[in-house]
């Protein structure tokens, strides 16, 4: 139960990490916006120009480095969930008996 707690723990504090990575992102470019859950389009969206690679190369690539953080905190986030999860049986457990 204790290595699970630490587990828990350390989880968080990733995710605390990679949510301050996401905010220095948006705060590059503007145009990134300011959500830290969502990404950003780098895919044809109907009634909306798309910046592509020739247009703005480093925004581009900023956006796709951004894109690739928010993944990763959607992974530690799951993975929070199950050892979250596990946790809690195991309190439940402990309770049980």
């Amino acid at each position: 139960m204790i290595t699970t707690f630490l587990t828990l723990t350390f989880i968080f504090l990733i995710f605390l990490w990679i949510v301050s990575w996401i905010n220095y992102y948006n705060k590059l470019d503007n145009r990134l916006g300011s959500s830290i859950w969502r990404w950003s389009y780098d895919y044809p969206v109907l009634g909306k120009r798309d910046i592509s690679f020739l247009d703005d190369k480093k925004f581009v690539i900023l956006r796709r480095k951004k894109n690739k953080i928010i993944t990763y905190m959607y992974l530690i986030v799951f993975l929070g969930f199950l050892v979250l999860m596990s946790f809690v049986s195991q309190i439940l457990l402990i309770i049980q008996n």
